[in-house]
């Protein structure tokens, strides 16, 4: 194990060492009853039964019978115990890692999303946990015990006799030799097939999610071969790990009876002066075989621990980068924001010196609405994201109130502003939940929300309506339906500051006509970002902003801007040409 996964795994190992020495204990237990069984069966074959004796010693067989049976319910107890001990710390283990994970997720910006596939921390949250739970309670308390026993049963063995003892301990080294060869085949094997497991679920994850584009452009026979790739590279990589695993328990039962082989031999021939009874002989064999089973679970608990330690450094990967991590609880609280938005200077770039805003510098005043106009990629969505603080920027400013929105909570900012998206996600849970999202909002208040984002209808078409469960992603519903939903739900938010991020282009224009009169409402005293593919939409508002390539090239109302006959007037009036 490399030094920084036993770092990581100590981590982890912290809280419930108290628990581990007691389930080791427990099972160390188990153990020596297992050891004991097999002597006390020994005394009845050498010294009850060959002169047909019922007290020997002062020792009845009555009396060693009835212990025998009492260490098997003491012991079929205790492995109860500690075996229900054993998976609870395991679950906890898991509960608590994707707790971690998912509270991790949570907390990461945008910039983490972007850069970490949605597939690869599903993986992330559900079998690299599972991998770890199974290292919990089907390992960590069995290696220390199975190490002990393995010393218990040597001493034993040389206890009964030496001379067999000395030549079955050779044996054991050969054990070791072609185990330690094929662990270390199978770490190199394990970690590849884990980075395969990755690409695959990735590939189904996206894929999943993508199949309405996929059927659009025919891609099934190529998203099939895909499949078929991923899934061949990750079988083979198991096929491998078989093979390997399929030959050690041919060379544990080799060398085992190669062992048994040489006791049989020199006790038959007598080549070392042994002269052992019936019962040490069968007590020796038992021993050396039961030697072998902690050594056979130490080997097939290797893919446990191979797999459980690639999952916890990828897990660890991600916990360990606090970079990514928004800090919610530090900042400025906003008691009463007026809504005055100001861009300084600002230069910002997705990658490095890639730069989307060059210098970018302008004003919105508290109530005042603008809209951000220009060709796709120069800029509109990112001004938006920066505003929500989604991303950092490299150079400049930016004021909410002239306070640097850097120095403002985070919480506190995000409750201020109501984004709504081209493309708005829908949970799957009732339509009411997703207009509220678990927040404290009356019913009364999302009444008025639906009627001012002109929900009503659709609602109650719905069979259970505003109680209708909604498909995963809002599948069961249209675009335009998913957006009066995401209307509905600002709405009921009340923020102090609205952002339409082109939020009606997938509204028919009656709907629209109506939401844009209920905006027109609730906006009148707030500022309000409006990004719109159409232009008839925005030829009302207080400023239009015109980029291009990340750049301003003018601002003004829509007839100052049409005066100007520049870059705008030729954007609207090709817009308003398509319309004839």
């Amino acid at each position: 194990m490399k030094e920084k996964t036993l770092k990581r795994f100590k981590i982890m190992v912290k809280p419930y060492k108290k628990t581990i020495i007691i389930v080791t204990l427990m099972a160390l237990f188990i153990d020596v009853c297992e050891l004991v069984k097999p002597f006390l069966l020994e005394q009845v074959m050498d010294k009850y039964l060959p002169d047909k004796l019922y007290v020997y010693n002062g020792i009845s067989i009555a009396a060693i019978v009835a212990f025998y049976i009492i260490i098997v319910i003491i012991g079929n107890i205790v492995d109860y115990i500690n075996r229900i001990t054993t998976n609870n710390m395991g679950e906890k283990v898991m509960y608590n890692l994707r707790n971690q994970l998912y509270k991790y997720i949570e907390k990461a910006n945008v910039s983490f999303h972007d850069k970490t596939p949605s597939g690869k921390l599903y993986v992330r949250v559900t079998s690299d946990t599972e991998d770890v739970y199974a290292l919990f309670s089907e390992v960590i308390t069995t290696f220390p015990k199975d190490l002990i026993i393995i010393i218990g049963l040597l001493v034993m063995m040389v206890y009964i006799s030496f001379q067999l003892a000395t030549i079955n301990i050779l044996i054991i080294p050969l054990l070791l030799i072609v185990t330690i060869t094929i662990s270390k085949m199978l770490r190199k094997i394990f970690s590849r097939s884990k980075e395969f497991r990755t690409v695959l679920n990735t590939f189904l994850a996206e894929s999943i999610y993508g199949i309405k584009l996929i059927k659009i452009f025919n891609r099934q026979k190529e998203k099939q071969e895909e499949c078929e790739k991923n899934t061949k590279n990750h079988r083979e990589s198991l096929k491998n790990i078989g093979i390997l695993y399929g030959i050690l328990p041919g060379m544990m039962n080799l060398i085992e009876n190669i062992g048994i082989s040489l006791i049989v031999l020199f006790c038959a021939n007598k080549w070392l002066g042994i002269n052992l009874d019936v019962g040490i002989v069968y007590l020796f064999i038992t021993y050396l075989r039961k030697i072998f089973e902690p050594i056979d679970r130490i080997i097939e608990n290797v893919e446990v621990v191979q797999d459980a330690t690639s999952s916890i450094d990828k897990i660890y990967e991600i916990l360990e980068h606090d970079e990514y991590l928004e800090d919610y609880d530090s900042g400025i609280k906003l008691e009463k924001v007026r809504g005055k938005i100001e861009f300084r200077n600002v230069w910002f770039a997705y990658e490095a010196e890639n730069w989307i805003l060059k210098d970018v510098s302008f004003t919105i005043n508290p109530g005042e609405s603008i809209a951000l106009v220009g060709k796709t990629g120069s800029g509109k969505t990112t001004i938006t994201n920066l505003i929500n603080r989604f991303y950092t920027i490299q150079k400049g400013e930016i004021l909410l109130d002239d306070i640097n929105i850097n120095d403002i909570n985070l919480k506190s900012l995000r409750k201020s502003i109501g984004t709504i998206l081209q493309d708005p996600f829908i949970f799957a849970k009732s339509i009411k939940d997703n207009i509220k999202l678990y927040s404290n909002t009356s019913d009364e208040k999302i009444g008025e929300a639906v009627k001012l984002a002109s929900a009503t209808d659709f609602i109650n078409s719905q069979n259970n309506g505003i109680n209708e469960i909604a498909a995963e992603r809002g599948n069961s519903y249209s675009a335009g339906q998913k957006q009066l939903i995401a209307f509905a739900r600002i709405f009921a938010q009340d923020p102090l500051i609205f952002i339409l991020d082109e939020a009606t282009a997938n509204i028919d224009t009656t709907t629209e006509e109506l939401i844009q009169k209920s905006v027109d409402k609730i906006s009148a005293k707030k500022t309000s970002i409006f990004i719109a593919h159409r232009l008839s939409t925005i030829v009302n508002v207080d400023k239009i902003i015109v980029l291009n390539k990340g750049k301003i090239l003018e601002q003004g109302s829509h007839n100052e801007l049409l005066q100007k006959d520049g870059y705008y007037a030729k954007l609207y009036n090709a817009y308003y040409n398509s319309l004839n």
